[in-house]
């Protein structure tokens, strides 16, 4: 049972239920290129064919060869699933049947795109949602991806290429995949491919060499795929070697030397820097990796302040030259050391030479580190490094005017400490005599060994309240009060038995014992109190700073995580306009906005705890966001030591990088809808200019030509004279109605803008509003055939009549522009809506807009661009925006036998007997 190899069944329970759900799910195949073309589907395809011939059953679930031959003919002779088709917008879409390919159940399913939107209606919103459902089903799929679709890769990508891609794919999709297959072709190869045409058709090819697909992009896209595929086998490789390992972690396959990384051990000792600089010189010529770790033991946590500062200097020096550092904790530092090498796949170990043992040492039983090394790790190359005098001290060069601070570390303090450890002794003291006093007068009832116990379990509690010395102080006094008090003869240390001199041995054992092992958890709990403090804090802050809308809230949130982790003051200082840094206007004590401004210049730390400014007492850190530098958080911590604690010290660069990352986030927010407003602003500019240009000038022209030639006419032509009224007259009814069509869109959207159009509504008679639609719109229609058709007996409505009417005519107006007659306006009622409709007979609604017929009612949009046909695009407009504050909706669709028909909805409800009263009456 105290065998350290033996099996955690808890271990072994939870690894079989894992294989079991692995085994259930089924396998999923990434064919991962850096960019469209490099072959991902072909080479899909290919595999599949191979499959197939094998004898598989493998099915084409949905497969996009984009027009190439060479990939349209690998597709013959695999069995394909027939698309689903989806109803969208007056539009049939073909998407991936997902219930047909669960139903069928084929051993292989091959779904191309990856990345890809299902469209509305679908059960899952992405592709890789219904691929996700595929393997929980024990479907093994096949699908392709491109580098630029990952999500976390998104921002980056779009900064290299200047294309930012909408569809997506969370990183976790390609680090579950069973396989991933990258498929790379040469940048030159590829841009020779999409030049022949066997990526794109010649016109998308021409525009996307003279963009997306630059050399110099398809480079950087190339070594990004490479990277993000190494990772993916290197998660592999480290994940099968922890399957490998034992169940306790005690036992595992060796690190092997596929990275040649190096691991540095560091200790109190004085050749701890000597061993920095040679592994550091060693990862240097070999140009690999290296990492140095200290293993903090409960022996090691009492170290007196000077040893312990010295181990935090050589973990600066450590980083300084480029080493990642870790602070392990565990009560054997080979197993800690071996352990973390196995994680981090390290080959190499570089420790330091044992100093000479001295003194009455010498006759103490011990094993060199190096020997338990090799014994916990026989393939593991060990270097061990020569001694040397000199040292780098920690002092005022590290921490500055603050190094005579009182500080601690997140490695909590024992109980055992000299500042600490006094109220323990006294409680030791009183808990023996209190002891002594409960059983002295039991001792004639209770059995010795009773007594015993008693003694025992006050020991217990003393070392759970107390630790370590205490406790051994307690089992001292326990042994000497047993003795003078209980054991024959009394009252004398002289012992009648010798078998008590065995009882006296364990009751000091049993103590001794009992104080290391609560000592040893104590520091283990304090331990993961402090990493859950530290994940708690910045899992906080992320979860905020998620939320944030605002620079103010971001440097709000952001200052007040970094206080509430580290205790202090803390400050995020951000740019304004002008790419400077905003100064607080009353700075705390201590702060120093020459330091903050270099620190941003150089995007480099200074200040407290850094090698630069370092007698600051604030410790200044550049908030590095992927695409700049966006400000500075300073930070006055309560505890300066806590800033060389490499746990610490990254724990406060997360904190920065994530309010860098907020910060940029809602710079580039607030810059895209400025963007968003400058280009509608000047696409509406440019709108309405050519629309006055062109609508304007005309009937201006006709107006001051027919004015010339009413002036030069003879006074005895008076039918000339009247011809020319009625043509000044209709050519200003034009002019008027498009002043008024502008005038009327600004009204409307500054109601909007406002809260809200101002309605009057009122129940009206639906015959009665389409009447007066119809008589308003005659001078537009002019003279053509209006049918209605209107449902008898038509309910009231509540609307607005006089909005509703402009409604109708701005319709019957679009009708007589763009259609031919007959124009028939038809209206009808359901239990919740009513439909008014207006049709005509012409070609029907423009090509271009077909599947996209809601821009139809967007500003200043026409159904013929540039003709003949007068108008600036505001009709509808206004029609969508009367609706719109209605509660209701219009749309436009080619109605059946020819031509375009616009129908409104407008809600209603059941009018009240007073109002069907008065319409009965009138």
């Amino acid at each position: 049972m105290s065998d350290p190899h033996r099996p955690d069944p808890d271990a072994l329970l939870a690894q079989m239920r894992s294989d079991e759900a692995r085994a259930q799910r089924g396998r999923l195949r990434i064919y991962f290129g850096a960019s469209a073309g490099v072959g991902k589907t072909w080479a899909m395809l290919t595999a599949a064919q191979r499959e197939r011939e094998a004898g598989r059953d493998v099915l084409i679930g949905v497969v996009e060869t984009h027009g190439r031959s060479e990939t349209a003919a690998l597709v013959t002779g695999l069995a394909r699933l027939p698309l689903r088709d989806i109803a969208y917008r007056g539009h049939t879409l073909a998407e991936f049947d997902l219930d047909a390919a669960l139903a069928r159940k084929p051993a292989v399913l091959l779904v191309d795109e990856l990345a890809h939107s299902n469209a509305p209606g679908s059960r899952h919103a992405k592709r890789w949602q219904d691929v996700q459902e595929l393997l929980a089903a024990g479907i093994e799929v096949w699908s392709a991806l491109n580098v630029q679709h990952l999500e976390s890769l998104n921002g980056t990508v779009g900064a290299i290429t200047g294309v930012r891609v909408h569809e997506t794919v969370p990183d976790t999709v390609l680090d579950e995949a069973d396989e991933v297959v990258l498929v790379d072709v040469t940048p030159d190869e590829l841009t020779a491919r999409l030049a022949a045409g066997k990526v794109y058709l010649p016109q998308q090819a021409e525009r996307a060499a003279q963009n997306f697909f630059r050399k110099g992009n398809l480079i950087a896209l190339r070594e990004i795929a490479l990277r993000r595929t190494a990772e993916h086998v290197e998660d592999d490789v480290r994940g099968w070697r922890v399957e490998q390992s034992g169940p306790n972690g005690t036992t595992g396959p060796q690190a092997w030397n596929t990275s040649g990384a190096i691991l540095a051990c560091v200790g109190p000792h004085e050749g701890a820097a000597q061993t920095v600089r040679t592994a550091a010189r060693l990862a240097g010529q070999l140009n690999v990796r290296w990492h140095v770790a200290y293993v903090e033991t409960p022996a090691l946590q009492r170290l007196p302040a000077a040893r312990r500062d010295r181990i935090l200097a050589v973990l600066k020096l450590a980083e300084e030259l480029g080493a990642a550092t870790a602070v392990l904790t565990g009560a054997s530092v080979a197993e800690a050391l071996i352990a973390q090498a196995q994680r981090l796949n390290c080959a190499t170990l570089v420790v330091g030479r044992a100093a000479p043992v001295t003194g009455w040492r010498r006759w103490w039983p011990s094993t060199p580190l190096t020997r338990d090394l090799a014994r916990l790790e026989p393939a593991i190359d060990i270097v061990e490094t020569a001694r040397a005098d000199s040292t780098r001290r920690l002092g005022r060069t590290l921490l500055g005017a603050a190094r005579d601070v009182a500080a601690g570390d997140d490695i909590p303090d024992d109980a055992d400490r000299p500042h600490a450890r006094w109220p323990g002794y006294v409680w030791a003291t009183v808990m023996g005599v209190a002891v002594t006093l409960i059983a002295t007068p039991l001792s004639g009832v209770l059995e010795q060994v009773n007594i015993v116990m008693l003694f025992l379990l006050g020991v217990v509690g003393i070392a759970m309240r107390f630790g370590r010395g205490p406790a051994a102080l307690a089992a001292l006094l326990n042994v000497a009060a047993f003795d003078f008090f209980f054991v024959t003869p009394r009252l004398s240390f002289a012992v009648g038995d010798v078998q008590y001199v065995v009882t006296f041995a364990v009751m000091l054992g049993v103590g001794l014992l009992v104080g290391q092992l609560t000592a040893g958890l104590r520091f283990a709990a304090g331990v993961s109190t402090s990493r859950e403090r530290r994940a708690q804090s910045l899992f906080e802050l992320t979860r905020e700073l998620s939320a944030a809308l605002e620079s103010t809230q971001v440097v709000e949130l952001g200052a007040a995580a970094v206080q509430g982790h580290f205790g202090g003051h803390a400050l995020v200082l951000v740019t304004d306009a002008n790419d400077r840094l905003v100064m607080p206007a009353s700075p705390p004590s201590g702060f120093d906005a020459s330091v903050a401004d270099w620190a941003f210049r150089q995007g480099q730390p200074a200040g407290l705890a850094t090698a630069t400014l370092a007698a600051q007492p604030w410790h200044y850190v550049p908030l590095k966001a992927p695409m700049r530098v966006r400000g500075v958080l300073a930070l006055d911590p309560a505890q300066p030591r806590w800033l060389l604690i490499p746990e610490q010290a990254q724990q406060l660069d997360t904190l920065a990088r994530q309010i860098a990352i907020a910060l940029e986030r809602v710079h580039y927010v607030e810059v895209a809808q400025q963007a968003v407003v400058e280009m509608e602003s000047e696409r509406l500019r440019n709108t309405l200019l050519g629309a006055i240009s062109h609508d304007v000038r005309t009937p201006l022209t006709a107006l001051i030509g027919l004015a010339e030639s009413l002036q030069t006419a003879e006074p005895g032509e008076p039918g000339q004279r009247s011809e020319t009224a009625q043509a000044i007259v209709a050519q200003a009814r034009a002019l008027h109605a498009l002043v008024n069509n502008l005038l009327d869109m600004a009204r409307l959207e500054a109601g909007a803008a406002g809260g809200s159009v101002q309605l009057r509504r009122d129940w009206q008679s639906v015959e009665e509003v389409v009447g007066a639609a119809i008589r308003s719109a005659s001078p537009a229609l002019g003279g053509r055939a209006v049918q209605t058709a209107l449902t008898p007996n038509l309910p009231l409505v509540e609307f607005d009549a006089v909005l509703i009417e402009r409604v109708l005519v701005n319709l019957l107006e679009n009708a007589a522009k763009y259609g031919t007659p007959p124009i028939v306006v038809s209206a009808h009622a359901t239990a919740d809506a009513l439909l008014l409709s207006v049709r005509d007979h012409g070609s029907g609604l423009p090509v271009a807009l077909r599947g996209r017929e809601q821009l139809l009612f967007d500003k200043f949009t026409r159904g013929q661009t540039e003709s003949a046909t007068p108008g600036v695009g505001l009709g509808l407009a206004i029609c969508k925006a009367i609706v719109g504050a209605h509660g209701g909706d219009i749309t436009a669709a080619n109605a059946s036998g020819g031509g375009a028909e616009f129908t409104v909805t407008l809600p209603r409800r059941t009018p009240p007997a007073s109002a069907e009263a008065d319409d009965q009456l009138s």
